[in-house]
């Protein structure tokens, strides 16, 4: 396995201790930091392109292998598009995409990408087979068609949806049933972990993945407030949850690449005065104000971090 730390902010530079013991054990660091303020939330396709093009060139010159990369805040969670797309040009076979997030990232968004649609991209690659999107409790699954969710994906079966814990979804359209829910009356009725149990849901999982390789996209939103500390409202699942989970799915696929995004930074933007007054608004209406970069929430993510390096170095030795 590669280990980077893709500095697209300051969130990883905070935790010193993390940093240093990354670096000890053959860690690449990226820093993007400049580009990186255009790209905080949401970016058009010049920039996205322009990332892309600068992370398929940084990378081209490593070895090849699984990579696993820490990207930073939650807010860049669209950057796992791009690092996805690089991390299966050399796999010859269908991946299916184990997305696991406290929101489930399917807006429709045109004209760039964003952290909450980037699985829309995804699905239409060519060597992926399904995503498969695991923890969401947010409240993207109230209503999901008037918050702009591609449910196109649950009709024509790209994606099975796995919330920890969450109400059943009312939706205008027919949708029927799926390996993740069952619409009755109008609503969606979800398959959750919550109801499920851990142990068993993580057989369940097994079971639903069909392809022999896997890439693992993790933001740590997902976790509860003990867990981790992240710019967004944050699930219930446990890390010593989560760890299990990826144990066993190492155990029983090939991971061909992995990220891990979700740590805590203070939000600061780029663009022209309209652009960064609209991010600004967006974060209003869905971030939570009460996270701080102090020594108690550096030592609550960088414990994270130590235990998912550990999990995933296992996964892709």
């Amino acid at each position: 396995m590669q280990l980077f730390l893709l500095h697209l902010d300051e969130a990883l530079e905070a935790q010193t201790d993390f940093v240093r013991t990354c670096l000890m054990a053959g860690c690449r660091e990226i820093d993007v930091r400049e580009p990186g303020r255009d790209f905080r939330l949401w970016a058009r396709q010049t920039a996205v392109d322009d990332l892309h093009r600068f992370l398929r060139a940084s990378l081209a010159t490593e070895k090849s292998g699984p990579k696993l990369c820490f990207t930073g805040s939650g807010d860049f969670h669209h950057v796992s598009a791009l690092l996805i797309d690089l991390a299966l040009d050399g796999v010859p076979q269908p991946v299916t995409i184990i997305h696991i997030d406290n929101h489930p990232d399917w807006v429709r968004f045109s004209g760039g990408l964003h952290c909450g649609s980037w699985i829309n991209g995804v699905v239409d690659h060519p060597a992926v087979a399904k995503v498969i999107t695991i923890g969401v409790c947010s409240d993207d699954l109230t209503s999901p068609e008037r918050k702009g969710a591609n449910l196109d994906l649950l009709a024509h079966g790209r994606l099975d949806l796995y919330p920890f814990d969450h109400s059943p979804s009312r939706v205008g359209r027919r949708l029927g049933r799926g390996r993740s829910f069952e619409q009755k009356s109008g609503y969606l009725h979800w398959r959750t972990i919550e109801e499920t149990g851990v142990e068993r849901f993580i057989e369940l999982l097994m079971d639903r993945i069909d392809t022999e390789a896997v890439y693992v996209s993790l933001d740590k939103d997902v976790l509860c407030a003990r867990d981790a500390v992240t710019n967004w409202d944050q699930g219930q699942m446990h890390l010593a949850d989560i760890l299990r989970l990826l144990s066993e799915v190492g155990k029983c696929h090939r991971v061909v690449g992995a990220d891990v995004t979700g740590d805590y930074s203070r939000p600061r933007y780029a663009g022209g005065a309209w652009t960064r007054l609209m991010k600004f608004g967006e974060s209003l209406l869905d971030q939570p104000r009460n996270a701080r970069p102090d020594a108690d929430v550096i030592a609550i993510n960088s414990a994270a971090n130590y235990a998912l390096l550990d999990v995933f170095g296992a996964m892709m030795p």
